[in-house]
Parts: structure tokens; C-alpha cells; sequence
């Protein structure tokens, strides 16, 4: 038997590390953080536990590995279904649709996530974390944005501060409130994006102003008052 080419070795390997961070994503969404071991993930993925450790320094940047690569596959989806846009207001009314969306169906993992960035680690920027930063960047320049450097950067954080409020025990915030105000700090009209049932929360204003009108310096938007 002639060796393998080293391309298919490549794509052999890549394969072995989407299995094991999709069996993270399966049994920390079902089992918890604590009750989920490194021997699990590996039976569960079918592959030596020694690969986990080939692959990830620890269980916690597996962890934000396999939830960054989720946080991907699902903007990624979100941003090209049918019909697909080029619409850089429907992009990013998506993609906060998208990031909401995993906090009310994988309560369990990304409330794990989030309090596992805030640990001693912090933010892994792992091969996923990039392919998810580039989506978000590219969301934010198609948007408008004049200056992505900086306004990716607050998009990503205003997300990840409506996820947690989501998440938060004993005071959750409504998914719809939250996504009320974000719709209406980006100008977006609730009718973008996934709306959820029910129409927009009664007080909360829908739709900011639109591009080239200030909204507490929101991205792709003038500084200036209008005179």
C-alpha cells in the first residue's frame, strides 16, 4: 500500500479535530461543563484521547474552540440562506438573530462559554475564533462601517453583553427587548433578519436612524449632528 499523500493526511486530520469538537459541543450541551471529560469527548468522537491533547493545550480551550466553531457554522448559515442578500442592513439584522438564537437553544453551552472567557485563560483566538471573526468583520464592513477596526470590535461585544443578559440567572432579559434595542441602535426594521412571533416588546423603540444619522456614534454612521 502506497502512503498517503500529504493532503489527505490534512484533510484526515481536520476531520478528526471537527470530530471531537462537535462530540464537545453534543455532551456539554447536554451533560454540563464539569460533568463532561476529555475520555468522554474522545469515545464520543471515536479517537484516541491523546489526540485531544495533540490538538488543544486544555479542556477549556476546547471548549471555546468548539463554541466558536458552532458560533461560525451557525452565522455562516444564517448569512446565506435563501433568499441570499448582499444587503449589508440584512446581513447584520441575521447575524444578531443568529448569535441570539444560540443563547435561547444552547442555554447550557454558552452560558459555560461566556463564563469560561472571564476565567484566569480569557479568549482563545483559535483557527475557528478567526474564521467567526471574519464573518462578523466582514457583516460590519458591508454594513457601512467606515472604521471596522472599531466598530467589529463593539458589534462583537455588544453581542456577546446580550447573550450574557439572556443568560443571566435569577434576571434574564428578553430575547426580544434585547433585540429590540440592538435592531434600533443599527437602524435595522424589525421585520429583518428571523423576527421572532409576536411583533416587537410594547415602549421599545423599532427602528433607529438611518445611515449618515447618529446613534450614540453607532457603526457606518456620522459623528456629526445633522444641522
Amino acid at each position: 500500500m502506497s502512503p498517503r499523500s500529504p493532503s489527505v493526511n490534512e484533510q484526515l486530520r481536520r476531520r478528526s479535530r471537527e470530530r471531537i469538537l462537535e462530540a464537545t459541543v453534543e455532551l456539554v450541551s447536554t451533560r454540563g461543563y464539569e460533568a463532561t471529560t476529555l475520555g468522554d469527548i474522545a469515545e464520543r468522537a471515536g479517537s484516541a484521547r491523546g489526540l485531544i491533547s495533540y490538538y488543544f493545550p486544555g479542556k477549556r480551550q476546547l471548549l471555546q474552540s468548539a463554541v466558536h466553531r458552532l458560533m461560525h457554522l451557525t452565522l455562516e448559515e444564517a448569512l446565506e440562506r435563501e433568499p441570499r442578500t448582499e444587503d449589508g442592513r440584512e446581513r447584520l439584522a441575521r447575524a444578531i438573530d443568529a448569535i441570539l438564537g444560540l443563547a435561547v437553544d444552547r442555554p447550557t453551552l454558552m452560558r459555560t462559554h461566556m463564563a469560561g472567557i472571564l476565567q484566569a485563560e480569557g479568549f482563545v483566538r483559535c483557527e475557528e475564533q478567526q474564521r467567526l471573526a471574519f464573518l462578523l468583520r466582514d457583516t460590519v464592513e458591508r454594513y457601512g462601517s467606515e472604521d471596522v477596526d472599531t466598530d467589529y470590535p463593539l458589534l462583537r461585544a455588544l453581542l456577546m453583553g446580550a447573550v450574557v443578559a439572556v443568560l443571566l440567572p435569577g434576571a434574564p432579559m428578553p430575547v426580544a427587548r434585547l433585540r429590540a434595542e440592538l435592531f434600533h441602535r443599527y437602524g435595522l426594521e424589525w421585520e429583518r433578519g428571523a423576527p421572532p412571533d409576536g411583533g416587537p416588546p410594547g415602549g421599545t423603540p423599532v427602528v433607529g436612524p438611518p445611515l449618515g444619522r447618529p446613534v450614540d456614534g453607532a457603526p457606518g454612521q456620522s459623528s456629526k449632528s445633522s444641522k
